[in-house]
């Protein structure tokens, strides 16, 4: 009985110590991950959208920057960034133009966005050519803290094409119709092949951002230039400035723009000093007998825009002429029935605009009552 009882304790701690080793061995493959994996090489993500553009000799670089390393993980620390240019494909950066520091811990803006940098280069002197096929290469290497990169950003290319000089001695008069603007610029005679320069002038009023063109004239008909700014409103303020244009126009290509240097601002007052055209052609006509006498007098019209009405002026001989209408004459026309049998009348008519600025008077008509 004994040995029985001694079997059965046996079986019972086997199955015990089975049951356990189970257990543990489901723990132990839970507990297991996969193979360890290397760390980040925190090498931040190259950016992708490097945009370029230029003025003059200014060439604005914009792009990202990179929140992201290129194995997926967020950038801890940025280093500094290297701005590379190049007269063809670039490799590798080589020998930087430049060197941008990092954001001040910043890898978004203000709304939530990710962060924008900017950087303008100086185009060395004699890099700009009349070769209108000339361009250079940009692009960038953000580096992370230990100064390694996963190389370059995507290229752009800028033209080298040569720009004018901005206009010299820029004006601005106002005259009867409009600003006249003038200014003196660069003579080109024979521009070369595919290349245009153009002088462009810009209006803006005062407390707006927005430049209207006010209108471009070809460099070629230099050295002295204008142009009348009659798309103006009168007592308004207006800054002025030109700017020389390069326009490249290949066959095998979209026609491409290259701006030049502003001129400073002129700003100025469009105040309307200047009297309308004076009338023309003024008759006067008796009413004939058997009427009650009056004087009928017609003109020619005055065509100008601003035109607000006319005055009448009436004189005997040997005296000084006195107005006889109360308003503004609206048409060319005037009946004057304050006339005196066996007088003779001297009549002269002026245009008034609408801000009063009265013109000369016209040459006199005269008729006399019987």
């Amino acid at each position: 009985m004994r040995s029985v009882d001694t079997l059965f304790f046996r079986m019972r701690h086997v199955a015990k110590s089975l049951a356990l080793a189970v257990s543990m061995s489901f723990v132990l493959a839970c507990a297991t991950i996969g193979p360890p994996q290397p760390p980040s090489l925190d090498l931040p993500q190259p950016p992708s959208d490097l945009r370029a553009s230029r003025k003059g000799d200014r060439v604005t670089l914009t792009w990202t920057v990179p929140t992201i390393t290129t194995d997926r993980a967020t950038v801890r620390s940025l280093g500094p960034t290297m701005v590379c240019r190049g007269l063809a494909e670039l490799n590798a950066c080589n020998t930087p133009v430049s060197e941008v520091a990092a954001p001040a811990g910043q890898s978004t803006n203000s709304s939530g966005g990710k962060a924008q940098v900017s950087y303008a280069d100086s185009l060395p002197p004699g890099m700009e050519s009349d070769d209108p096929t000339a361009f250079a290469t940009y692009a960038v290497q953000v580096l992370n803290r230990e100064h390694r990169s996963a190389g370059l950003s995507n290229q752009v290319r800028v033209s080298l094409v040569r720009t004018l000089a901005p206009p010299r001695d820029f004006r601005a008069q106002t005259t009867k119709q409009g600003v006249v603007l003038s200014w003196t610029g660069e003579p080109v005679s024979v521009p070369p092949t595919n290349l245009e320069y153009v002088y462009r002038v810009y209006r803006r009023a005062e407390g707006s951002t927005e430049q209207a063109l006010v209108g471009e004239v070809r460099a070629a008909l230099g050295p002295d230039f204008s142009m009348t700014d009659a798309n103006i409103e009168w007592e308004k303020t207006y800054a002025y400035r030109a700017e020389a244009v390069t326009k490249i126009q290949r066959p095998d290509k979209p026609r491409q723009e290259i701006e030049g240097e502003d001129t400073p601002e002129l700003s100025l007052l469009a105040h309307d000093v200047f009297p309308p055209t004076v009338p023309g052609e003024l008759q006067a006509v008796f009413s004939g007998p058997g009427q009650k006498p009056f004087i009928d007098l017609v003109w020619a019209p005055v065509m100008d825009a601003d035109l607000a009405g006319y005055n009448v002026y009436r004189r005997e001989e040997g005296t000084t002429p006195v107005k006889v209408n109360a308003e503004l004459v609206k048409t060319p026309a005037f009946r004057d029935e304050h006339v005196t049998g066996g007088k003779k009348y001297l009549y002269s008519v002026t245009a008034v605009d609408v801000r009063g600025n009265e013109s000369a008077t016209s040459e006199e008509a005269s008729e006399s009552v019987p």
